[in-house]
Formats: structure tokens, C-alpha cells, sequence
């Protein structure tokens, strides 16, 4: 009687794993079936156009995947870096099924590279996302917005206008203010250097030598490799060096400014953080302890808005998605699953 008991049980066990083993590959094949996609020729590569006050343009993005209800919109830093900093993405979301675009903002390397001042606003950033999700096909029950640094930026400024058509907010390694963001670096990034090194950076800054070759010669052992990428120079991944290789001065310094120690520019003055509580789509936000960022106002961000989730990469640094790869992918797959289903 025992043994029949135990074979009856071994036999519905095999029945059970056969039968949740087949929605697994069922997925993992769909999510790889291109047939019904009219990008299948270029491999998810097209061409977006774009309509702007200076005439029509058009932004580069690629599709990764399929799957019908998580789609991710990737934004990259700068202002007017690229998409390639973003391909560690390969390395998980194909494993969990998401789809994902890689897309690089007007003035970027893969898009049209107009030289026209006037369109390097904020408000003109977030009508070319509204154009790029109409675009893609992405609404409300299946789109997810992920923003870093810059990036970040505009995920916040394109969900307090449009937030109605998302499902899910990342806001990665980025404050909901500038000013806030200097102080940080005054009071706590700069003191922490060395005090001979921060005023030969200074002396250059002041003397507008910021294409000199020290100039780059000091931050990188005392401030990039400590904050922006915690590794040696000669180690950086190559899809990091090839993204800030294209990265086009033309709009980073108006935006961002000349110096890597504070933001100035046209984003000098932007803060967001009387307005966190108006959104109240669910948001994920990423802070690592050696960011740029000061990571307890990311902490205070993640609880400003309605619905938010503070992931924090204690290994991590500005580029988090690298130095704290492991807690950053596990954290932004999880936020998108619990959201997918409703947990969150």
C-alpha cells in the first residue's frame, strides 16, 4: 500500500513539473518569436520620426524581445550620451522576459544631430518621448519607463505630464533636484577629496581649461573612479566607454555645463520636489552609496511620491547598473514583476 501511495504521488509530481515546465518554454519562446513584428527585418532597429518647433527629425530605438504586458523604455544619461551604456541590459531582462527599447535621445549618436540651441529644453525632450511611446505602441497596460541620471530627469518631468500612460517609473540614480544635487557635492563629495587635487581642479575650472588633458587626468582616480564607476579606468565595461566616447559636448555643457564637480546650465535651477507627490504611478528609485547623488534624498524620494520603492546598491556608485549589477537587475526585475502582477 505504501508503494503504490508513493508511486501514485512520484507520478503526479513528474505531472506537476511537466505541466508548469511547458508555460516556461512556451514564454521564453514567444518572447523570441519575431514573426509578427514589422522590425523583424532590422532586428528591432528603426528609425522614429520626430516633429519639433525647428522642423521633423528622427531618434534611433531598438526592440529586445516580446512580451505583451512589460515593455521597457530605456532613457540614457547625459544629457546626450547614448543608449550603449545600457546594453548590461542583455545580460537579465532577455532572461526574464522583458522587452525592452534602447533608444537614443535627438542629439545623440544614433539619432539626427541637429545643430539648433533652442531644442535642448526639457519640454521639448518630453513631447519627443510622447512621440517615441505613440510611436512604439506603448500605453498604460503595458509600458514602463526607465530613466537614468539625465535619464532620470526626463522620467520625472514625462510622468508629471503624461503619467496616465504608464504602468511602472524607474528613476535610477538621479535627485528630484539640481540644487540639491550641488550641495551635496560642496558639502560632502568635495571635502571628502584630496584638498591639493580639488584646487588644481578648481584653478583649471577657473581658467576655463576644462579641455586640458589634467583636467581629465585628476577626476578620473579622484572623483570618476570613486562616483561615476567604481572600477579601474583600464577595467571600465566597453559599452561605457564607447557611450561617453559619443557623447556630444554640443548639448551636455549648455545642459549640464562644463564642470564634472556640479551641474549648471540650462539645468541649474531644476528641482521637482514639490511635485513628487503628484505622481502616483508606481515607481522604483535606485540610489548607491557612492553615487554622485546623495543617496538618502533618493531614499526621501522614493517615499515623496505615492506609490515608490527604494532600491539601495551599497556597492554602487552613479553607474550602478555595474559596480552593484547583481542588487540593481534583481531589484529592477522584481519591481517589474510585482507591478506585472499586481503586487505592487
Amino acid at each position: 500500500m505504501k508503494k503504490t501511495l508513493a508511486l501514485i504521488f512520484t507520478l503526479l509530481l513528474l505531472q506537476a513539473c511537466s505541466s508548469t515546465s511547458l508555460p516556461d518554454s512556451t514564454a521564453a519562446s514567444r518572447y523570441h518569436d519575431n514573426s509578427s513584428r514589422d522590425d523583424a527585418l532590422s532586428g528591432g532597429a528603426r528609425m522614429i520620426p520626430i516633429k519639433t518647433p525647428k522642423g521633423n527629425f528622427n531618434v534611433w530605438t531598438k526592440r529586445v524581445g516580446n512580451n505583451p504586458t512589460i515593455k521597457v523604455l530605456l532613457l540614457h544619461g547625459g544629457p546626450a550620451a547614448t543608449h550603449e551604456y545600457f546594453e548590461a541590459f542583455d545580460s537579465y531582462f532577455p532572461g526574464a522576459s522583458i522587452e525592452y527599447y534602447y533608444y537614443d535621445q535627438l542629439g545623440s549618436a544614433y539619432s539626427d544631430q541637429p545643430d539648433e540651441p533652442s531644442l535642448w529644453e526639457i519640454p521639448r525632450f518630453v513631447e519627443e518621448v510622447e512621440q517615441v511611446r505613440i510611436a512604439l505602441g506603448l500605453n498604460r497596460d503595458n509600458f514602463y519607463l526607465l530613466g537614468h541620471s539625465w535619464g532620470g530627469i526626463l522620467a520625472i518631468e514625462y510622468a508629471l505630464k503624461y503619467q496616465q500612460n504608464l504602468k511602472g517609473l524607474v528613476i535610477s540614480n538621479m535627485m528630484a533636484s539640481i540644487p540639491a544635487y550641488n550641495a551635496y557635492a560642496d558639502k560632502v563629495l568635495m571635502p571628502a577629496m584630496d584638498q591639493k587635487v580639488l584646487a588644481e581642479i578648481k584653478k583649471l575650472e577657473k581658467d576655463g581649461k576644462y579641455e586640458d588633458p589634467r583636467y581629465m587626468e585628476l577626476l578620473m582616480p579622484h572623483h570618476y573612479q570613486y562616483h561615476i564607476l567604481r572600477m579601474p579606468p583600464d577595467k571600465w565595461p566597453e559599452p561605457v566607454v564607447r557611450s561617453f566616447k559619443h557623447l556630444n559636448p554640443k548639448i551636455y555643457v549648455p545642459m549640464q555645463g562644463p564642470s564634472e564637480l556640479g551641474a549648471s546650465g540650462i539645468l541649474e535651477k531644476w528641482d521637482r520636489t514639490q511635485d513628487l507627490g503628484k505622481l502616483t504611478v508606481a515607481t522604483l528609485v535606485i540610489g548607491g552609496q557612492h553615487d554622485t547623488m546623495d543617496p538618502k534624498h533618493m531614499q526621501w524620494l522614493a517615499g515623496a511620491v505615492k506609490k515608490g520603492r527604494y532600491l539601495y546598491c551599497a556597492n554602487g556608485s552613479h553607474m550602478s547598473m555595474y559596480d552593484d549589477q547583481k542588487t540593481y537587475f534583481d531589484g529592477v526585475i522584481r519591481f517589474v514583476r510585482d507591478v506585472d502582477a499586481r503586487r505592487f
